[in-house]
């Protein structure tokens, strides 16, 4: 009976999200967005930042002729729940399923492209849009929370490991289809630099060289394969970059790229240990770059003020004169960034960000996650972890699965298991305290734990309340006592479904979640 209820009332959610709002007076001239998403790149890896192994002139011409963030922060840094917050305006957290990787889509939370296409925008999206999880459905057919697909166009890709989809291309065919002076918004999500990589195309194709690397973050073990693998990486953003640029191009010769907000961003960081999946400064700090015409005051500015990735819902409905909440969609944590556009702040909004996860990829003991929250200044990062006796990157005998397979976790995994080398093992895979604390404006890779320490104990606990507060006031269930419900929801991917306990009764193999190395699995338990 249980049962039937909540489905019964996920039902009359979802019809409720998905009735379409009634028509709202449409503002004239309404813009067009164009919303450009990497899959897995860390700040400062655009060349506008200044990191010279990484060729980016289209990223770079958007920051030019608009503004470059240099405090945008991701609150969940991973693809489902980093899309979702983006979609939603709101935190992981305030997402219930949504918050964890690979759910399913609660039925409640309209998204700001369903909200456009109701109101008259034309709606679409390339190659990866909200993923991976499960969106729900609508009259049978699967909810497009991005809008529908235009994955028709292909292309033979400069590697093996490079989508075949011509994203300029598809966008071309998205133009072409709507209706003349209808203002669209399109989702380019490139597949890359997410993983896997071809070795070598960085050198090979990319022109690059090891000695190109000035420097790898601190928790790298400085080998050929590991900077390698980084020119790997850079050469796959390079790739992003190139149709990002073409799109443009699409746009100037249509005469609508002065009308068009432009938002070139990336989900979360690089894909690569103690990044992508934790909660550190390489993990939730992202690029960012947004441009819109002559709306844009002032262009070329840099913004310093803190960004959070729900603040962009907010921000499209707000150039589009929309009223969310008219709409349907929930209440935003997030806020327009359209005074920034302007240059009219006068003081900044944020003096810290929230950020945290709940479950990412499975991997142990009844799929449970690695909760954590943390909470961001300018000088500080302060993290508790609220599940300290578990993995943080997954369990080691079922291969660390919040962690993708890759030339530099298996250094870092080898060192450790014939070498002896503990110091890069403990960053990226070792269990952690419940508190840590960073001293992130000279300690960037957040190498010294300095939690604890009598001397910065009042500084501690201030961040600590400072945390608990926001997360109360954002009815965050894990400080509510009601945390145990994050791992209570159930993983979308019903084959890989409690793969922990499949695994060790030999009903599944390495092989089969595709996204480590059978060698990443430990052969005895740690």
């Amino acid at each position: 009976m249980r049962i039937l209820s909540r489905s019964l009332c996920a039902l009359l959610m979802l019809l409720v999200a998905c009735q379409p709002a009634p028509e709202q007076e449409a503002p004239k001239d309404r813009p067009n967005i164009l919303f450009a998403i990497a899959d897995d790149v860390s700040f400062p890896h655009m060349g506008a930042y200044g990191t010279s192994w990484v060729k980016t002139p289209n990223f770079d011409w958007v920051a030019e002729h608009g503004l470059l963030f240099q405090q945008a922060y991701t609150p969940n840094a991973k693809c489902s729940p980093s899309r979702a917050i983006i979609l939603t305006g709101r935190n992981s957290w305030q997402l219930e399923e949504a918050a964890n990787h690979v759910p399913f889509f609660p039925a409640k939370y309209k998204t700001f492209f369903e909200v456009l296409k109701e109101q008259g925008y034309f709606t679409g999206h390339v190659a990866k849009g909200y993923a991976p999880g499960n969106p729900g459905t609508v009259d049978g057919k699967p909810r497009e929370l991005v809008g529908p697909a235009f994955n028709k166009s292909k292309i033979t890709p400069p590697t093996k490991a490079i989508g075949a989809f011509d994203y300029a291309d598809n966008f071309k065919l998205f133009l072409q289809q709507r209706e003349p002076e209808q203002p669209f918004c399109f989702w380019y999500g490139s597949f890359e630099p997410h993983r896997a990589y071809e070795y070598g195309t960085g050198v090979r194709l990319g022109g690059k060289s090891v000695e190109d690397l000035d420097s790898l973050f601190a928790f790298y073990p400085e080998t050929d394969s590991v900077r390698n693998d980084v020119l790997d990486y850079a050469y796959e953003i390079e790739y992003f970059d190139q149709h990002l640029g073409k799109m443009l191009q699409l746009l100037r010769e249509s005469g609508e790229l002065a009308n068009t907000l432009v938002i070139v961003t990336a989900d979360n960081g690089m894909p690569f240990p103690r990044a992508k999946g934790q909660v550190y400064e390489r993990s939730n700090h992202l690029p960012l770059a947004i441009m819109w015409g002559e709306k844009i005051k002032d262009p070329g500015r840099v913004i310093e003020e803190f960004v959070s990735f729900s603040d962009f819902a907010p921000t499209v409905l707000d150039v589009a004169g929309i009223d969310a909440i008219k709409s349907g969609m929930q209440a935003f944590e997030g806020q327009s960034l359209t005074d920034l556009f302007a240059n009219s702040r006068a003081t900044p909004n944020r003096t810290h960000m929230v950020i945290g996860k709940e479950r990412h990829d499975i991997g142990r003991p009844n799929d449970v996650g690695y909760p954590v929250r943390g909470i961001v200044t300018q000088d500080y990062l302060y993290l508790m972890n609220f599940k300290s006796d578990r993995w943080p990157a997954g369990n080691p005998e079922t291969g660390y699965l919040n962690c993708d397979g890759s030339p530099t976790k298996s250094a870092i995994l080898h060192s450790r298991r014939y070498d002896g080398e503990n110091f890069y093992w403990d960053l990226s895979f070792g269990k952690r305290p419940d508190e840590e604390l960073y001293y992130i404006a000279e300690d960037k890779d957040c190498i010294q734990n300095l939690a604890g320490q009598e001397q910065l104990a009042e500084i501690q606990a201030s961040l600590k309340e400072q945390l608990l507060d926001a997360l109360r006031g954002q009815e965050d269930p894990r400080v509510l006592g009601k945390g145990d419900v994050f791992d209570e929801y159930i993983y979308s991917d019903e084959p890989r479904r409690n793969f922990y306990d499949k695994y060790l009764n030999g009903e599944i193999t390495p092989k089969q979640t595709g996204w480590v190395n059978p060698d990443d699995y430990e052969k005895v338990k740690n």
